[in-house]
């Protein structure tokens, strides 16, 4: 299993022959220099309505045949854009023979960029016999995220935004981290934009302080699992 980091909180994750895209923010971002339709993807993980986490997810479904999985009001959008679609919610699971995913709860707002009603953000688990990662969109820190040590295989990785200003900022990712029971944790969703820049070494500092591997990955790196 690989996965790639490509910005923002926009990752890829390769199992086998499998390709699953998250929160494909690319044209727009200021730190990418990428053409979004190089990518090649199975399924796109969307977690939220927001034009930084939709992104380009219409654009490569319909180049790949690749099914967005997303909340019900989300899938509705970008089926309607012509893209593959299965929308779920909260709660929900599917069934993908190589894996399966979980909707689970995230703290946040969400509004697609026509302007009309996002429904429900949302966090992702993703695992199978062999791993279990959860990525948790854009969620502040919630007692919810107690929760998550109980439904899913106990956590190989999680991906959590530390950006702060928008979602999480260090101190509330310490505390996530504990909840879930997480020793390895992914920073996403910082830098992009100046309100969150993040401070490299305080994150690390709070995070070898209580003992969890912090990893902040550069744009286009792999990360090894």
């Amino acid at each position: 299993m690989k996965l790639k980091f490509i910005g923002h909180s926009c990752f890829l994750l390769e199992y086998k022959e499998y390709k699953i895209l998250i929160d494909p923010f690319i044209t727009g971002n200021p730190n990418i220099n990428l053409d979004p339709l190089s990518i090649e993807a199975n399924y796109i993980l969307v977690s939220h309505g927001h034009s930084d986490h939709v992104g380009d997810s219409v654009e490569i479904s319909k180049k790949n045949s690749a099914k967005i999985i997303a909340n019900y009001e989300v899938a509705e959008y970008c089926e309607k854009l012509g893209a593959n679609t299965l929308g779920m919610n909260i709660g929900g699971m599917v069934d993908l023979d190589f894996c399966k995913i979980k909707l689970v709860t995230a703290i946040h707002s969400s509004r697609l960029p026509d302007g009309s009603y996002g429904g429900n953000p949302n966090g992702f688990l993703v695992y199978n016999d062999e791993f279990s990662l959860y990525f948790a969109g854009d969620s502040a820190l919630t007692l919810d995220m107690q929760l998550i040590p109980k439904l899913a295989p106990k956590l190989d990785f999680a991906i959590l935004p530390m950006g702060d200003y928008y979602t999480m900022g260090i101190e509330d990712c310490v505390l996530a981290a504990q909840f879930i029971d997480c020793q390895r944790i992914i920073a996403c969703h910082f830098d992009t934009f100046p309100p969150i820049k993040l401070d490299r070494n305080k994150a690390h500092n709070a995070f070898d302080k209580n003992g969890i591997e912090l990893i902040i990955p550069m744009v286009g790196e792999y990360i090894k699992l």
